[in-house]
């Protein structure tokens, strides 16, 4: 009889161990807030869902907010996320400007923060750590292409398609991209106007360049991002030209369509920028729950695409 009880007490009390430890488990598990500044392209929603994915696959408790490009809603949310607590929170911010008083409230509720996409002008010492593509390289890589890839004895005007004003990326990929088109005498940007990031703002843009520059005197549109540049092919479309052909055009992000676009032979060069930052995202929260702070800046290292390296398994392998 004590045989038989050993042999059914024991796994009963290692079920209810585990069960116990389980519940625990959940009780205990750390929460995150994440302020997303909107959704407002196939890049932003890319992101959103790579950080998403990441939390549920570490048991992390995802608070997520969208602010739908408003950026006091998006200062609004962080407060909130102080205000409920969270353990650690994560932002892409709308623009760099603005965020000095809520860093430092998350600073003095000793809760940390990281930055994902996009910095602020913010103090270093408010933030644990930023992760980001280079822009500034992105927007001297596309000048490079383009210059590699335009007859040396001839005028290149060039239309600009800006990201949002106020950005980070719209200020990194103008400075870079213009730097390097100064150094060339043949090139020149003849308009450059705000796109906002959107394919309908792209197309808008894109129509009133061709419209006051003159379909004829237009030989290469660059947009800060790959909606724009899939707006602006509709407008070079209803104005009768061809796409990659009659108008170059370069764009910056690596989205599935626009890879696709660049198979197609509409688009003939795209600077990758990789949105999938939920796993650094995590592995630096990680080392600050830790108490190994991570780097303060970590570059993602990202490709280029043009014709010469897209093929149909480049494009089926695209994860955005």
């Amino acid at each position: 009889m004590m045989l038989r009880k050993r042999v059914w007490v024991v796994p009963l009390l290692a079920v209810c161990s585990l069960a116990l430890s389980s519940c625990n488990n959940r009780k205990s598990g750390k929460t995150v807030g994440f302020a997303q500044e909107g959704a407002e392209n196939d890049w932003r929603k890319a992101e959103t869902a790579s950080v998403d994915s990441e939390a549920q696959k570490r048991g992390i408790n995802l608070r997520l907010t969208s602010a739908n490009g408003d950026l006091q809603k998006q200062i609004n949310d962080v407060r909130s996320f102080i205000a409920q607590r969270v353990s650690a929170i994560i932002i892409a911010p709308k623009v760099e400007d603005g965020w000095e008083p809520v860093l430092r409230e998350a600073q003095d509720a000793r809760i940390p923060v990281v930055l994902v996409d996009r910095g602020v002008s913010a103090s270093p010492e408010l933030y644990a750590t930023l992760i980001a593509s280079d822009f500034g390289d992105e927007g001297r890589r596309a000048a490079d292409w383009l210059a590699a890839h335009s007859p040396k004895d001839q005028e290149v005007n060039i239309v600009e398609l800006e990201g949002s004003a106020g950005s980070a990326p719209a200020k990194d990929r103008k400075r870079g991209f213009d730097e390097q088109i100064a150094t060339h005498a043949n090139m020149h940007i003849i308009f450059s106007q705000d796109g906002d990031f959107t394919l309908e703002r792209g197309k808008q843009v894109m129509t009133n360049a061709l419209q006051s520059k003159g379909k004829d005197n237009i030989q290469v549109v660059y947009a800060h991002n790959d909606n724009m540049a899939l707006g602006a092919i509709q407008a070079i479309e209803e104005q009768g030209k061809k796409p990659g052909k009659d108008i170059k055009v370069i764009s910056i992000d690596g989205i599935h369509d626009a890879i696709q676009a660049v198979l197609d032979g509409k688009i003939n060069c795209v600077v990758e920028c990789n949105p999938l930052l939920g796993p650094d995202a995590f592995d630096a929260v990680r080392q600050i729950w830790d108490g190994k702070p991570p780097p303060k800046r970590k570059v993602e290292q990202d490709a280029l695409f043009d014709q010469s390296n897209v093929t149909s398994q480049v494009l089926s392998e695209r994860k955005y």
